[in-house]
């Protein structure tokens, strides 16, 4: 695809897509606008004629009282009321008694001759209801029953009884259950509309009030709007494209002829610059600032070699703030250091995962010989104890499985001591060294420098530093030919110390490197976010010096 052509379709693509944005934008804007605007509309218009109903009977009402005596002929006519409406003083809905079904709101009063009933006027209501200011072509309003039945004239069935029309709709529903609410649904006709409603706050009537136009109706101006708009976004775009032809000639040009330049330099010939033809300024900047860039891409290429032989302590200065090239490698080389360093905590990470599972497989074992076999052979010197007869087996029996049982906590204890989740590392060490001395001759002194039940060592620092002192202990008693071993473990605010000293023959440390034992230990102090100094020679004393940040465990 050429460059002309693919400006060609980024441009007027950018174009039709912004205007296609801005036009729904501003179409749907309206449309909330004009939406809001005609439900705040019909709902002062509701409001309004449900004042006007409410004054109406209020005053009706009053009426009522003042008169004495009412003329109830034509309502024994025409209506047959239950004696339980007639003993509520009150204002009722009497449509469903007439007769012939004839919207009734009625006054009840009980008198000592009997109740008087007097029924208002419906014109009066008909006049307030049909009233069609500011209700367009398609507006009405209406009084609806709790039978779901019309009590005004439909302008829409003005020759149809309202008691004979449905109205079952959303509205209704909820204005019955006595909420007061606006929205967008199907009218008695099967017809969307904007409604507003509510009911009717007086006394035994049961009624509520509605006003709604037809949505055909309303969105009219929009159908317009969305015609005026199509055709504005079509010549919008006629004139994107002519003006983008012209750009792209505008720029095309001058890029075939870098583009014939660019060739010539990209086989090596950087020296004829000066026979390229730049038929414009920008070209001929162009071409001197590709001379600056060649420059710095040497630097650069230099900086990427050095990265790419991992050599991320090497520096490079971005010639300025324009070099995105500069700025790239150097975000590249950080990204390395960081990549380095979150390798580094996923492999201590790792390296801690292991060490747990270690851990937890030993205490499972020191578990097991503990409540498993410990409990067998305890039974089975009682049972040597009760059921040899001979003494001499006995005692050699006894002898043996106490030499088992001894053996098993032994191993149980090494394993896991017990001692270090309820008494903390100081005491499990001081009862481990006790445990060596009386199995060897070598003198270990242990100092307990912790705070013991003001200790910050976590459980994780303290089985580590148990195992760190196990592994030295055993390493000079097997390699160091030591006389003396010396252990000072020693708590402060914010980190906790382990200096450890043998009088043995030293090792040297680039041999020991390769033993597991001194690798245990280091690994061990990594996890723990811990720095361990050696101090060993071949033939000289052994220190070793740990700290660990009490703080900063992971």
């Amino acid at each position: 695809m050429s460059i002309k052509t693919l400006i060609l379709i980024i441009i007027n693509s950018l174009i039709g897509f912004v205007v296609l944005i801005l036009s729904l934008l501003f179409y749907n804007q309206f449309s909330k606008v004009l939406n809001d605007r005609i439900l705040l509309q019909l709902n002062s218009i509701k409001t309004l004629k449900q004042i006007q109903v409410e004054n109406l009977i209020q005053s009706e009402w009053n009426d009522f009282l003042n008169v004495k005596k009412i003329d109830t002929a034509d309502l024994d006519t025409n209506f047959k009321i239950p004696d339980s409406i007639l003993s509520l003083d009150g204002i009722h809905d009497l449509t469903p008694y007439h007769k012939e079904k004839q919207t009734s709101i009625g006054f009840i009063q009980s008198t000592n001759e009997g109740s008087i009933v007097k029924i208002i006027p419906y014109h009066k209501l008909k006049k307030i209801l049909l009233e069609r200011t500011g209700m367009g072509e398609s507006g009405e309003s209406y009084l609806v029953g709790s039978d779901y039945c019309l009590r005004s004239q439909s302008r829409f069935f003005p020759d149809k009884n309202p008691y004979k029309v449905k109205v079952k709709t959303k509205g209704v529903i909820d204005a019955l259950a006595g909420n007061k609410g606006r929205g967008v649904f199907k009218d008695y006709r099967g017809v969307n509309v904007y409604s507003v409603y509510s009911p009717l706050e007086t006394s035994y009537l049961e009624l509520v009030i509605l006003s709604e136009i037809d949505v055909d109706e309303v969105t009219l101006p929009l159908k317009k709007l969305r015609y005026r708009l199509f055709v504005l976004t079509l010549g919008i775009l006629i004139v994107a494209v002519l003006l983008s032809l012209l750009l792209t000639k505008m720029i095309s040009n001058p890029v075939k002829n870098m583009r014939k330049n660019l060739k010539i330099m990209a086989m090596g010939n950087y020296n004829q610059s000066d026979d390229f033809k730049k038929n414009s300024i920008e070209i001929k900047e162009m071409f001197d600032a590709l001379a600056n860039l060649k420059d710095s891409l040497r630097g650069a290429v230099n900086f990427s070699n050095q990265i790419g032989n991992m050599n991320l302590n090497s520096n490079y200065t971005p010639k300025s703030s324009n070099d995105q090239l500069g700025k790239s490698l150097i975000a590249m080389r950080d990204k390395l250091l960081e990549f380095r360093t979150n390798e580094q905590k996923s492999r201590i990470v790792t390296k801690r995962l292991l060490l747990d599972g270690l851990e937890k497989e030993r205490k499972r074992l020191s578990r097991e010989l503990h409540d498993g076999i410990g409990p067998h052979l305890t039974s089975l010197k009682f049972y040597v104890e009760n059921n040899i007869i001979d003494p001499m087996k006995k005692i050699e029996m006894k002898t043996i499985v106490d030499s088992t049982i001894s053996e098993v906590r032994l191993m149980s204890n090494a394993l896991m001591p017990s001692s270090i989740d309820d008494f903390g590392v100081g005491a499990t060490l001081t009862n481990f060294v006790r445990s060596i001395e009386n199995s060897t001759k070598i003198s270990i002194e242990f100092e307990d420098l912790t705070k013991h039940s003001k200790s910050k060592i976590t459980n994780h620092q303290g089985i580590n530093l148990f195992r760190i002192s196990q592994e030295l202990i055993n390493n000079s008693l097997k390699h160091s030919e030591a006389k003396n071993i010396r252990i000072t473990l020693s708590e402060f605010n914010d980190f906790v110390s382990l200096f450890y000293f043998d009088d043995g023959i030293g090792f040297k440390l680039e041999t020991a490197k390769l033993g597991s034992g001194i690798i245990n230990i280091k690994q061990r102090v990594e996890i723990c976010n811990g720095t361990i100094v050696i101090n060993s020679e071949q033939g000289r004393t052994t220190t070793f010096e740990i700290e660990f940040p009490i703080k900063n465990d992971l």
